[in-house]
């Protein structure tokens, strides 16, 4: 599972319902939002709803990256100082070449910790600096390959990492970490594909859920218990995807447990598969489940859904929920066990402004946590973007996840993309 300390794994070796909202994406997706894919390469895919499809029209189609809106139109501007926004990429490989190059720096505050990623209260820190190179692979015209590696350094490294290793194996614990801050290589793969083929191969984000590790990716700073404590992060194997129909993506392989960078802790062994379905034009529907060996958190199994809903032009409703069960102690105890459901609402108001707000409750080993984050992303720029919002958490019960319950926490961050 993801988002618990690494250290308190070393230790233990050693000895519903609400309102929310979220923006994220996955691939592979339609040519057209190939910059939001480059960028947000992630569950999100399946969610292609909450994607802007930008235009040849469009001047400045590099800011489409998901998050509140519509594309910024010819006669507005959009780059950080005016005229169209900077893109590494372009300005490296060119608009043709099928090479990619950018990344981000999110920088943030909160007032408490959330015992999530925002783990370093009143204080700013630099969450994510990030770099990523990829070429898309793209087998509408026959056989092609592509490739992509991620790198970032920062507050969130810790939990990016591929802790389900061993320490010192691939980016875990591997000697360039500085206190508080991380460093991380949290992809790495190769993909080929053919007509309706894709086949990844390497170290990738997993495909479950609907929050996702890059900052560019979510609508809100805070990320959901049911995102940290129940889903996995990354994996290392391969997975395939087939696309049966406009409307119908199935998706199968093996991975070698969860949070893994080319290692086999404990002789992980699993199969990922799921599919995603259009039901209908405004609501789609995925469902990703892993069983088998998963590493560091033991034999078991999960189950992931996610439904989007597409209510108006300008609402979007999401409901992600998770089922997982191991045979290992987790946070004490000799099994693991959760249910979840987080439930998040997002109104795009232009392609400037959008509020939204999550709600959603988690079970975990008996004891039930709860939380509802309420925020809005003010976009002045097509490459910038603030994210002010308000959280509440509380329960817990005999509190399995130690964290601080029954608080209230205030937390901003900016994210500036190249």
């Amino acid at each position: 599972m993801r988002r618990f300390s690494m250290h308190s794994w070393l230790m233990m070796s050693a000895v519903g319902f609400g309102w929310a909202a979220s923006a994220s994406a996955v691939e592979p997706v339609s040519p057209t939002a190939r910059r939001a894919a480059a960028i947000l390469s992630t569950p999100a895919e399946r969610l292609d709803i909450q994607l802007v499809n930008c235009t040849e029209e469009t001047a400045c189609d590099t800011n489409c990256d998901g998050v509140i809106g519509e594309c910024v139109g010819a006669d507005e501007g959009c780059g950080l100082f005016g005229g169209e926004t900077f893109d590494l990429g372009t300005t490296m490989f060119g608009e043709d070449s099928g090479w990619d190059v950018g990344g981000w720096v999110q920088a943030g505050y909160t007032n408490k910790g959330d015992g999530v990623l925002n783990t370093r209260p009143d204080a700013l820190n630099v969450h994510q600096a990030w770099i990523f190179l990829e070429k898309v692979a793209d087998g509408s015209e026959g056989l092609d390959w592509g490739a992509r590696v991620d790198a970032m350094y920062g507050l969130d490294g810790e939990n990016t990492q591929a802790f389900g290793n061993n320490p010192g194996e691939w980016d875990f614990l591997n000697g360039f970490d500085h206190g508080a801050f991380h460093s991380a290589i949290p992809q790495a793969y190769g993909v080929v594909a053919y007509d309706k083929w894709s086949v990844k191969i390497g170290h990738f984000y997993t495909p479950a859920g609907y929050e996702v590790v890059p900052a560019t990716g979510n609508f809100f700073y805070s990320h959901a218990f049911t995102w940290n404590f129940t889903e996995p992060f990354t994996h290392t194997g391969a997975l395939a995807s087939y696309t049966a129909s406009d409307d119908v993506t199935l998706y199968g392989g093996w991975v070698a447990g969860w949070d893994t960078g080319f290692d086999q802790f404990n002789g992980g062994s699993a199969f990922i598969g799921g599919a995603t379905v259009k039901a209908t034009d405004d609501i789609t529907v995925a469902y990703i489940g892993t069983v088998g060996n998963l590493g560091k958190v033991g034999d078991g199994n999960s189950h992931h859904v996610v439904v989007t809903a597409a209510l108006t032009d300008k609402l979007t409703y999401a409901l992600s929920s998770d089922i997982l069960h191991t045979n290992t102690g987790v946070f004490g105890g000799t099994t693991y066990h959760t249910v979840s459901a987080a439930n998040y609402l997002i109104y795009n108001i232009n392609d400037k402004l959008g509020a939204g707000g999550r709600a959603e409750w988690i079970k975990v080993n008996g004891s039930s946590y709860y939380e509802t984050t309420v925020g809005v992303n003010v976009k002045p720029t097509g490459n910038f973007i603030v994210r002010p919002e308000v959280r509440h958490q509380w329960g817990g019960g005999v509190n399995p996840l130690g964290i601080s319950v029954d608080q209230t926490i205030l937390g901003i961050d900016a994210i500036l993309t190249f």
